[in-house]
């Protein structure tokens, strides 16, 4: 191990730009998630059939992998400070109509709304993280960001529960806008402009920045990863619930233990994992939670009725594969574009992970059937598609990781 892959330790002023990332991240996670368990209380209040609560669900993606495209012609044009708190302010905008909408077309059209200022949100976050972290840090900072998602499953998606059933289904929404509101006054405040991109060259005009992007070939790998690597979780988190109870035979009052204890263990899984990607190599990483995932993922779809104990346990080691796969591919791949394209590439790929796991999503959905005593059929299809597509995604790695510096990977 090199001298380089000792990594210094972080300011305040750094913790205090980790610390505000990861809650924009629980934040639109948050918002994204809520909704679906939520539906038990939406569709009564508001009179909707599942098919229209189906349609609110997934105009939320949908509106956020377009204007995650959109905006990636614009993305290295402003500091991204500036860009953070316009889209953040449309964030809560949406996210106060959620709150208050008393029907379906209002939802429909706050949803969507969300969705585009939300989307967007998350490549800027990986803009600035990128833009303020060497490589030598990224791990780190990745695996803290990425605590944001255990977080949701510890603390957010119990607590939208408890306040849906102690008021009603718009409480969560509100309090998101109240919490939020309040970080976005310290963002304001707080963070100093991110702006040296701007000395940069650029294309003239926002479609040449999109072109370029796009057409660049040292993106083309990234690209093929970033859609490759959502396949896992959009295929498995939507039957996750229904195959517990209806296969592994896990009582419904018993599924939110199985959510916390995989939350309590993934909220110190992602800083390991970064830390381990800072000090031994992104790749060495990335390849050990592909194994993990494979492994597990192969075992967890093929598995009939199992103890509650046993299914948690099966859940932290799954997570631990995908959590040592998320966090240093972000880490490698962010180092992959230019820095004056930097926003677009993260813009770009945003979009591409709303849409892959999208697809992917339906793609589960057309494989999985459900027999006439109620179980699900097919379910281990989904896992010879993950594995395939971990394969492919792990040959990509390797070429980017070819490609890319890593101090902690160099003699």
């Amino acid at each position: 191990m090199s001298a380089a892959a000792k990594v210094a330790p972080l300011s305040a002023y750094e913790k205090f730009v980790i610390a505000m990332l990861a809650f924009l991240q629980f934040t639109i996670i948050i918002d994204f998630m809520i909704l679906s368990p939520l539906g038990a209380f939406v569709m009564p209040a508001l009179g909707i059939s599942p098919q229209q609560f189906g349609i609110v669900v997934s105009a939320y993606a949908f509106a956020a992998g377009v204007s995650n495209f959109i905006a990636a012609g614009y993305a290295d044009r402003f500091d991204r400070k500036k860009m953070l708190l316009f889209f953040y302010t449309g964030f809560m905008v949406g996210t106060l109509m959620c709150g208050l909408a008393p029907n379906f077309e209002i939802l429909l059209i706050a949803r969507i709304f969300t969705g585009i200022f939300g989307g967007v949100i998350g490549s800027i976050v990986m803009s600035i993280a990128t833009d303020l972290f060497p490589m030598e840090k990224r791990g780190r900072v990745m695996g803290l960001i990425q605590t944001a998602f255990a977080a949701s499953q510890v603390l957010g998606l119990p607590a939208g529960l408890y306040l849906s059933n102690h008021w009603d289904w718009h409480a969560p929404f509100l309090v998101i806008v109240a919490i939020g509101a309040v970080v976005g006054i310290v963002i304001a405040f707080v963070l100093r402009p991110i702006n040296a991109h701007l000395a940069l060259p650029q294309e003239a005009n926002a479609f040449g920045r999109l072109w370029g992007t796009l057409t660049e070939p040292k993106h083309f790998l990234a690209f093929g990863a970033i859609t490759l690597l959502a396949t896992g979780g959009y295929m498995l988190m939507p039957f996750g619930a229904d195959f517990s109870v209806n296969n592994l035979k896990i009582s419904i009052d018993d599924l939110p233990k199985i959510y916390l204890v995989t939350g309590i263990f993934m909220v110190f899984m992602g800083p390991l994992a970064g830390r381990a990607a800072d000090k031994y190599g992104k790749y060495p990483v990335f390849l050990f939670g592909t194994v993990l995932t494979i492994v597990m993922v192969m075992y967890y779809t093929h598995l009939g009725q199992t103890p509650l104990w046993a299914v948690m346990v099966i859940n932290v080691l799954l997570f631990t594969g995908i959590f040592s796969r998320i966090v240093p591919s972000q880490a490698l791949m962010s180092a992959v574009p230019e820095p004056r394209r930097r926003g677009a590439f993260m813009s770009v790929s945003g979009s591409l992970q709303q849409v892959s796991g999208g697809a992917a999503a339906a793609l589960a959905g057309a494989i999985v059937t459900r027999a006439p005593d109620g179980h699900l059929e097919h379910f281990e299809w989904i896992g010879y598609v993950i594995t395939g597509a971990a394969l492919i995604t792990l040959a990509f790695m390797y070429a980017i990781h070819r490609q890319v510096p890593d101090p902690a990977a160099k003699p």
